[in-house]
């Protein structure tokens, strides 16, 4: 699970270079993200908060995942020094006998330069020959896994040593809690042995390229065409950085745009969405943009509007629930990664022009919020009305898993499903499209656009990963003071609350395409 830091074992004066696991995988991902790291590192994005959430996630898992072995040596490293020992300390804990290493280190020469990697669980047969675990915190075995190891395999071999069986530990969840955790059944393992070996030429081939590139003089195009193994996002934002450009709507704000359709604007020397060629094969969500572009105002169907506010039952709800999760289940009766509500925000309004309400639930503790949250949900949702929610999948899905576990509000949360309605259809089914939404019907996109007044910029909370990070960190880690958990609290109410009222802003919007409009309701202080 750890990585190598900094640029270990690489200098512009020296000749011999140094390729370690992770920036294998960097260069498998594209071939410019390696040479960043090696050259110009500052230029790559640091882990974020978020980011960081999801490795800690990775190494809380991989000690529950060790716990399958019970003669673990580990080696392991804290600084840059611990860390240039790493080799020394593996054969050393090997040549004393260790049957088990774990977090141990082996490097070897590939030509005239030099492989490495970190391993996290290696089984000693004898002592020149070893099983090979990885440990991943995602719930399947995922291509880059398979990657991963053919380039682990390929140092170890190097090195003198026979690799006999290789697998990989993952999460598994259909695990459901269920007093104490079981080790054994959290985690699922998975003979990789013959997909890995059938990398492995292709793997030698591969860091060759990897160790060429790092030798270049000058950046490999960074093009996001190049982007593998699922990297097009997270280097398109990167590549973005590299090469900003002042049009707005540049081909790289093409919504949901692939590798391919990126790299044939780029042969046709298209720079501007607004250029896009009639003939060029778009989604129907990609047309619908380039057409707002074009155009340069919104795209409306004001029937197909009216008639979905028309459909809306009185009173309304407009709810959103803020989530916990985690790879170890917290509760009985919850699987990895499950997201259960800790905290909501409702707004409401009784009738057509009817005064604004707010109510709101937020768990402080380190106690299982449903019973609590479910009794005072109860009491503010009525018993009629439509609830609105910004993508209903997400909110049904929590009210299912609510009702599984606390089974007395079963019906009641089943009735709150068959009264809910999407907030979001009229955006996602084109009824309203802005070119400022950039193809997208999320809320973050659709609310500026709709009520500028509003804005997620300003709130210390900006994003539910953010939300879910922090209150984790506060109620279940207790990370922080008395003072800094109080202001994340109030933080938390500020950011739901406003994920409840910017839908209620974005309605008022819509209902100005009924006839007649009702009169607009009184507003409420937000905070």
């Amino acid at each position: 699970m750890c990585s190598s830091p900094g640029q270990v074992g690489y200098n512009r004066t020296m000749t011999r270079i140094e390729l370690s696991k992770s920036e294998y995988l960097m260069f498998l991902k594209h071939p410019a993200w390696l040479w960043l790291k090696k050259h110009d590192k500052k230029k790559l994005p640091e882990p974020d908060a978020n980011l960081q959430a999801l490795f800690d996630t990775g190494n809380v898992f991989e000690e529950y995942a060790e716990a399958r072995f019970d003669k673990l040596t580990r080696i392991g490293f804290a600084n840059y020094d611990e860390y240039l020992s790493m080799p020394e300390r593996s054969t050393k804990a090997i040549q004393d006998g260790a049957k088990q290493l774990s977090q141990a280190r082996f490097v070897a020469d590939f030509g005239e330069q030099t492989i490495t990697c970190i391993v996290d669980i290696i089984e000693l047969i004898n002592a020149k020959t070893v099983d090979l675990y990885e440990i991943k915190s995602s719930t399947s075995v995922k291509p880059e896994h398979i990657e991963d190891l053919a380039f682990q395999v390929t140092v170890l071999e190097k090195a003198g040593y026979k690799v006999r069986n290789i697998a990989v530990i993952y999460c598994n969840n259909q695990y459901v809690r269920q007093g104490e955790i079981d080790i054994l059944a959290l985690s699922a393992l998975q003979d990789v042995t013959d997909q890995v070996r059938a990398r492995l030429e292709q793997t030698n081939r591969a860091i060759l390229a990897a160790l060429q590139t790092i030798a270049l003089e000058e950046m490999p195009d960074p093009t996001p065409r190049r982007a593998k193994m699922g990297s097009f996002n997270e280097w398109l934002d990167i590549y973005l950085s590299l090469r900003p450009s002042t049009d707005p709507y540049s081909i790289y704000k093409l919504c949901r745009a692939t590798p391919e359709q990126l790299g044939q604007l780029e042969d046709m020397h298209i720079s501007s969405l607004r250029d896009m060629p009639d003939s060029f094969e778009l989604s129907k969500k990609q047309q619908w943009q380039i057409e707002a572009i074009k155009v340069g105002e919104p795209l409306v169907q004001p029937e197909k509007i009216s008639h979905f506010i028309e459909s809306l039952e009185y009173p309304l709800y407009f709810l959103d629930y803020e989530t916990l999760s985690s790879v170890v289940p917290p509760f009985d009766g919850l699987k990895p990664y499950q997201q259960l509500p800790f905290q909501y925000s409702l707004h409401s309004i009784d009738k057509p022009g009817g005064d604004l309400q707010h109510k709101e639930f937020l768990h402080t503790l380190d106690t299982n919020p449903l019973p609590e949250l479910l009794a005072q949900l109860q009491k503010d949702i009525g018993d009629s009305g439509t609830v609105l929610v910004w993508y209903e999948g997400f909110e049904k899905s929590c009210n299912d898993l609510m009702g599984r576990m606390q089974p007395e509000y079963a019906d009641f949360l089943s009735d709150v499903n068959s009264r809910v309605v999407d907030l979001m259809l009229p955006f996602d089914r084109g009824y309203y499209i802005d070119k400022d939404f950039y193809g997208s019907a999320s809320i973050k996109k659709v609310l500026p656009v709709l009520a500028p007044e509003l804005s997620y910029g300003d709130m210390e909370i900006q994003e539910g990963a953010s939300a879910q990070r922090l209150w984790m960190q506060a109620v279940y880690e207790n990370a922080f003071s008395q003072a800094e958990t109080s202001k994340i609290m109030e933080n938390l109410r500020q950011y739901c609350q406003l994920d409840t009222y910017a839908m209620v802003r974005i309605f008022e919007v819509l209902q100005q395409f009924t006839t007649p409009a009702p009169a607009k309701p009184e507003q409420i202080s937000l905070f």
